[in-house]
This record gives C-alpha cells, structure tokens and sequence, in this order.
C-alpha cells in the first residue's frame, strides 16, 4: 500500500504540511498517514495531552472532509519526531514524506533544524518540505 506520510504539529509549519500532504495524498490516491510524535517526559503532561487531543480532533475534521483516505498516528515513545516519521515512512512504504519548516533568524538560517535535518537527509524517500504561513 502506498502512503503519503506528513509530520504534524499544531503550528502554522504543521498546517501548512498537512494541507500539502492531503493535496498529494488525493493527487496520487494514495493513503495518508499523519505522526503526531510527542517526545513525552515531564514535559508531556494531562495538560499537553489534552491539548494533543484537542488539535487532532480539528485534523480529524479536515481530514473527513477532504475525502481522502487516512490513518492517524499519535505517538508519546520518547524518541525524537524525526525518529517517529522516518520508521514509519518506512513501514509504511512511503512514496512521499512532508514536513513543514518555521521561519529562522539570520543567523538560526545557518543551521537547519534539527529534525527537519535529518528527515531531510535520512529519509528513504522524496520529501516535501513546505514553509509555514
């Protein structure tokens, strides 16, 4: 089965992502995956899982009424998103992986995120990078 995978978070670089993916994943009709990865921790508490909750329940929505194929994917693992999508791509065969990009600063332009970085240069596929608005 071939897939689309996006990364998601609930900013305006994961909007921007899954607005792309859906368009793509309806472009090649194909399925798409959606990994909303949370490192977990202390950090990740009842309340950041509620809000967790809460932004994909608006995805859910999109995603109903945009007619394409989908499958969720909520992951609280401990491991970094960049890990999360990449395995999962993989698993899933992925044709297409997209993830959104933040704007820098001058000087945060000279060093790519982190896990935008190495989705960027692991990934066994093609991947989409869009910028959020």
């Amino acid at each position: 089965m071939s897939t689309v995978v996006v990364g998601y978070v609930p900013k305006p670089e994961g909007e921007a992502a899954l607005r792309a993916a859906v368009s793509e994943a309806k472009r090649r009709e194909v399925t798409l995956v959606v990994v909303d990865s949370h490192r977990g921790g202390r950090d990740f508490d009842s309340d950041a899982a509620d809000d967790a909750e809460a932004s994909l329940t608006t995805v859910k929505a999109l995603l109903e009424e945009s007619g394409v194929d989908y499958e969720i994917r909520q992951l609280v693992r401990g491991y970094e998103p960049s890990e999360d999508l990449l395995s999962i791509a993989e698993a899933n065969d992925a044709e297409l992986l997209v993830i959104g990009l933040r704007r820098r600063s001058p000087v945060g332009k000279l060093i790519l995120g982190s896990n935008a970085q190495r989705v960027l240069l692991d990934a066994h596929c093609p991947v989409l990078a869009v910028k959020g608005s």
